[in-house]
């Protein structure tokens, strides 16, 4: 037998797993880097983390990324080379990170990574009626795992897509394991650049558990932040929103595409909500343009109307706990608003069940790798739309 497979083996019959998860999102902050501690599978799962750190990506690493991100005509040869150069960058900070937390590369089992998405196209976006689902996410596996010598499990997407999904998003999955509660309704709310949701019913085989994309998120924001205020990557604390008001006309333009009034669940990225789409509406404005503060706080308050929209269709008049993570949860006129807007709801950090909001996404893949290797899918409730009974995740081998 082929010593890498005797290793896997031997790894995923293992109690306990050492796994890192890698995520590095639409936003281009940095790489978040979690290693967790994973025993069991499914439903049995039980995690603690270990070390936390989202390592900042310099503006060259920005640039390289941005001059092929959700562009629909790219440089073939940047984004081949890039494959392979976004694998090496992350590797070295994986071992960076695990340098300074003094943890010998020999004793983690897995590396899971998300990648980074280049470009997300689901047929609602897209259009083309012969081509079906489709999402592109590099920093190819195999590189990673020989940069690191660590077994490497990536590219989850694929499988999603393949089993009939969108791609996106992938949170469910973890979010079942990890949260689900037979005593009351959850709803785990990702504020990333594009808001997510899962919804975790108290009677998970009444086959209404689901996830979905709704909109924007921060993307819209940190895009106006970059773009006008330069060396600034987010409205630290909506600092520059809480200066403005809300400007009804733009609110109003923001508000009119398709996409936000067609029904759960659904996904979307970046591809739609990006600066064109900022710029477009405030074309068709008949009053001068707002200032930066009021396109600022308008931009807010887009964000929080279209994530209170989807909550409250959810949640109707059933109590329902709703646990936040992502960027989203650090912006507190975001927040406020959301908490105000949605109704029956009581929101909470997902802190309260040791999940660092900031690291849940990286943790969501490493529970993902662990699936991959230790588990099976005969845990996830039969005939829930969009969410194949699936395991996903390819497996690099470093030697």
């Amino acid at each position: 037998m082929n010593s890498n497979i005797k290793k896997l083996a031997a790894v995923a019959a293992k109690k306990e797993r050492t796994i890192i998860g890698l995520m590095s999102g639409t936003s281009l902050d940095g790489l978040d880097v979690a290693l967790c501690r994973v025993e069991g599978s499914g439903l049995t799962t039980k995690l603690s983390i270990q070390h936390f750190k989202t390592v900042a990506y310099d503006e060259d690493f920005r640039q390289e990324v941005k001059s092929v991100f959700s562009r629909k005509t790219v440089n073939l040869q940047k984004l081949c080379l890039l494959n392979e150069w976004i694998a090496g960058q992350h590797a070295e900070i994986v071992k960076a990170c695990l340098k300074q937390w003094k943890i010998d590369p020999a004793d983690v089992d897995l590396i899971a990574s998300h990648g980074q998405t280049i470009y997300h196209a689901p047929r609602s976006f897209h259009g083309i009626e012969k081509f079906g689902n489709g999402t592109l996410q590099i920093g190819d596996g195999d590189h990673l795992a020989m940069g690191t010598g660590i077994i490497t499990i990536s590219d989850f997407r694929q499988k999603h897509l393949a089993a009939g999904g969108e791609g996106a998003p992938l949170a469910a999955y973890g979010d079942y394991i990890l949260f689900s509660d037979k005593e009351t309704n959850v709803i785990l709310l990702n504020i990333g650049g594009i808001a997510n949701f899962t919804f975790l019913p108290k009677d998970a085989a009444s086959g209404v558990m689901f996830s979905s994309d709704v909109g924007p998120g921060n993307t819209l924001m940190d895009g106006f932040i970059q773009e006008h205020f330069p060396g600034k990557h987010y409205d630290e604390g909506g600092a520059l929103a809480l200066q403005g008001t809300v400007h009804e006309g733009l609110l109003e333009a923001l508000s009119q595409h398709k996409f936000l009034h067609e029904r759960l669940p659904k996904t979307t990225g970046p591809e739609l909500f990006n600066a064109s789409y900022l710029t477009e509406a405030l074309q068709r404005l008949v009053q001068s343009r707002p200032s930066d503060a009021d396109i600022m706080a308008t931009l807010n308050r887009f964000s929080a109307l279209v994530i209170a929209k989807a909550l409250n269709e959810v949640i109707k008049n059933e109590p329902c706990k709703v646990f936040v993570s992502g960027g989203g949860i650090h912006n507190p006129l975001l927040m406020d608003y959301l908490k105000f807007k949605v109704k029956n709801a009581s929101f909470h950090s997902t802190l309260e069940k040791n999940i660092n909001p900031d690291a849940k996404e990286a943790v969501l893949f490493a529970v993902l790798a662990n699936e991959a290797v230790a588990g099976n899918s005969s845990f996830i409730p039969a005939s829930l739309e969009k969410f194949p009974a699936v395991s996903m995740g390819k497996i690099s081998f470093p030697f």
